[in-house]
């Protein structure tokens, strides 16, 4: 095996401290297409060959050091991809020839090769496609969590930027519950497609009858979580429109925009509540065994046509500082996948 391949290396270390959203003009000052070394396993992890990766919103917070945990200069973006499992160091042995869908841990995906920690790989099952296994942590597993806790307490919820992959992939699990699924997107042509996928509702932000439609909406089902991955205004005048109890789970922040609080009495007085989703932090307080079980779930909903990721583009590695960015601005049209 050759001992370099060829990678999209961060250019910078740490956090930056801003948080712009995910998105981005030109990726010259945050990656460089590079050869480097390939990364020798250690124990408990494996190198794996990468057939497809992802990009999520996530990534590119990475990229600009506005994410949860540290860019390092010098080595590969990227977390989520599916691929080959080539070498294992001590306790990785397992999985080797293995096609699995996987988390990088410190060499990330955007590369001809990367690195895991060989208990997080999941083998994928030969009915999957390359492009649901490249795609199969992120999203599904925060979708399975996120609905898991939306639906609790009532069966119904609201979520907004509907239109993107994960809320596509919740509505279908609505579908599958009969849930009522309240979705809000920004634009008319998104909603029979919704529909179709199973929201029961879906809303356009923009209509002069939103507040009305929401209002008579929120009274009929009592919903009693947003899921939201905008966090600005428009969530948190939704946040307070909602009844008593209600919970404001906050999993993305794909507007620059700061929102005012308004009313912050409602926290005192019906017991509202404002928090967050982290699939990573999800995962470390889930027992093994329910980690599994949703991991086994995602992989049938996959196989059974009931999921399908969505294909934006495929682009190659060599192409993703000319072909990404103008991409980021179109993310509800499908995932952005990057081939070696």
């Amino acid at each position: 095996m050759a001992k370099t391949m060829h990678g999209l290396v961060c250019l910078n270390d740490g956090y930056s401290g801003s948080m712009d959203g995910p998105y981005v003009d030109d990726l010259a000052p945050y990656l460089e297409h590079r050869e480097v070394d390939i990364p020798e396993p250690g124990d408990g992890e494996v190198l794996i060959r990468v057939i497809m990766a992802s990009v999520n919103p996530s990534d590119i917070h990475f990229i600009k050091g506005e994410y949860g945990v540290p860019r390092h200069a010098g080595v590969p973006a990227g977390f989520e991809a599916c691929g080959e499992v080539v070498a294992s160091g001590k306790g990785g042995e397992g999985i080797v020839g293995k096609r699995v869908a996987f988390f990088a841990s410190r060499s990330g995906v955007w590369a001809e090769y990367a690195i895991a920690n060989a208990m997080t790989c999941i083998p994928v099952r030969d009915d999957v496609r390359d492009e649901d296994a490249a795609a199969m942590l992120v999203n599904p597993m925060t979708a399975i969590g996120m609905y898991d806790e939306a639906t609790a307490k009532s069966d119904a919820f609201i979520m907004t930027a509907a239109a993107s992959q994960l809320c596509k992939l919740i509505a279908g699990l609505a579908k599958e519950d009969k849930s009522q699924a309240i979705a809000i997107v920004r634009r008319d042509e998104q909603i029979d497609h919704l529909k179709e996928l199973g929201a029961a509702h879906v809303l356009n932000y923009k209509s002069d009858e939103f507040s009305k439609e929401l209002g008579d909406l929120t009274k009929k089902h009592k919903p009693r979580v947003l899921l939201d991955a905008v966090a600005d205004q428009m969530s948190a005048e939704i946040f307070f429109s909602m009844p008593k109890h209600a919970r404001w789970i906050i999993y993305g922040k794909l507007s620059p925009e700061l929102p005012k609080l308004n009313e912050m009495g409602q926290l005192i007085f019906m017991n509202k509540r404002i928090e967050g989703f982290w699939l990573t932090q999800w995962m470390k307080e889930k027992p093994v065994n329910e980690q599994i079980a949703a991991a086994i779930r995602v992989q049938e909903m996959f196989a059974s046509g009931k999921w399908q990721t969505d294909i934006a583009d495929k682009i190659p590695l060599s192409k993703v500082h000319d072909r990404l960015p103008a991409l980021l601005s179109k993310m509800n049209a499908g995932k952005v996948l990057i081939t070696p």
